[in-house]
C-alpha cells in the first residue's frame, strides 16, 4: 500500500432513505452507499482505506451538511483531483445522497472533533404544535442554553460525559412565522435534540412548566422522561470545523405552508397530507441547499 491521502468529504442526504448514517450489515447506510460507489470506481479497497463521519444521525433524520474523514491512496487523488472526485461520486449515487466537496486535511484530523454542531427542528410537524408568541418560545429554548449535566435529555451510552454545552437555541422563522428552532453545540448526545425538541412542544402547549424543565436540567439524577421528537422533523444543519473552508452565501427562500389548525377543521387525514407535503418542502429546501454547497469551478 502506498502513501495515503487524508481528506475531509462533506456530504448531505435525507434521511428517509438510509438506515442511519454508519454502516450497519444488510441494511442502506450512508457510509455503506459512500463506500459502495467508492468501490465500484476502484478506488476503495476495505482493508486499505477508511471512512469515518463526523455525527451520526438515525434513520429519518434529514443532512443539509455533514462531513467525515476519507482516506484514499496519494498517488489516485493526484490523478483525479477534489472536483474529478466529487463529479464521479455524484454520478453514480442517488440524488438523496450529495457529495458536496473533498477537502485535503493533515494526518490525524478527527472529523468528530467539530467546532459546532447546528441542528434545526421543524415543530410544526408536531400534533397540537402551536405557537404565536416569540417571546415566551425564545424563553423556552433558553432553558438549555448553557452547560448542564443532559442525561434527562439524552439517550445515554456506556461511557459517554453528560456533560454538554449548548451554545445557542433560537426560533427558527419562515416569513415571520415560528416553524421550528435552530440550536448550536459543541457536541450532542444521542437523540439530545430529539428531546429537547419534545420537551420546548409540551413547554408551548402548556402540559410542562418551566420549573419542571429546570428541574429536570439540574437534578439529573432524579430520572425524568418527557419523550423524543419524531426525527423526521429533525436537520443536521452543519456541522463546521474552522480549518475548513466555509461556504457563504444567503440561505435559500422557501414558502411554506403552515400547517392546518382545529381551528379550521383539521383532522387526521389533513394532518397526514399536510405532513407529506411539508416533508417535501424540507427536501426542496435541502436540494436548493446542496445546490449551492456543492458549486464546482468548471474545468
Amino acid at each position: 500500500m502506498g502513501e495515503l491521502v487524508h481528506l475531509a468529504l462533506r456530504v448531505g442526504y435525507l434521511g428517509d432513505a438510509f438506515h442511519g448514517s454508519q454502516i450497519q450489515p444488510d441494511v442502506i447506510t450512508v457510509q455503506g452507499e459512500l463506500q459502495r460507489v467508492l468501490r465500484s470506481l476502484g478506488w476503495w479497497k476495505d482493508d486499505e482505506h477508511t471512512m469515518i463521519l463526523g455525527s451520526r444521525t438515525d434513520a429519518g433524520v434529514n443532512v443539509r451538511r455533514n462531513g467525515g474523514l476519507l482516506t484514499l491512496e496519494r498517488d489516485l487523488y493526484e490523478k483525479i483531483g477534489d472536483r474529478k472526485l466529487v463529479r464521479a461520486m455524484a454520478d453514480r449515487l442517488p440524488d438523496h445522497l450529495a457529495v458536496l466537496d473533498a477537502t485535503e486535511v493533515p494526518a490525524g484530523w478527527n472529523p468528530r472533533l467539530a467546532d459546532h454542531r447546528v441542528y434545526r427542528y421543524r415543530m410544526e410537524g408536531m400534533e397540537g404544535w402551536w405557537a404565536d408568541d416569540v417571546d415566551r418560545f425564545q424563553r423556552h429554548l433558553d432553558l438549555f442554553v448553557g452547560t448542564h449535566d443532559v442525561r434527562n435529555f439524552a439517550r445515554m451510552e456506556e461511557g459517554k460525559n453528560p456533560i454538554r454545552t449548548v451554545v445557542s437555541a433560537a426560533p427558527w422563522t419562515v416569513g415571520g412565522r415560528i416553524v421550528g428552532f435552530e440550536i448550536v453545540g459543541h457536541s450532542f448526545l444521542w437523540n439530545q435534540v430529539r428531546r429537547i425538541a419534545m420537551a420546548v412542544h409540551q413547554l408551548e402547549i402548556g402540559r410542562l412548566t418551566c420549573e419542571q424543565v429546570h428541574d429536570a436540567l439540574h437534578h439529573p439524577d432524579l430520572p425524568v422522561d418527557f419523550g423524543v421528537a419524531p426525527a423526521e422533523w429533525l436537520v443536521l444543519w452543519d456541522v463546521v470545523w474552522e480549518s475548513l473552508p466555509a461556504t457563504a452565501g444567503p440561505e435559500r427562500t422557501m414558502t411554506w405552508q403552515a400547517p392546518p389548525t382545529r381551528a379550521e377543521g383539521a383532522e387526521r387525514t389533513m394532518r397526514r397530507r399536510w405532513g407529506a407535503a411539508a416533508s417535501a418542502e424540507i427536501e426542496a429546501l435541502l436540494h436548493h441547499e446542496w445546490s449551492a454547497l456543492g458549486r464546482l469551478h468548471w474545468s
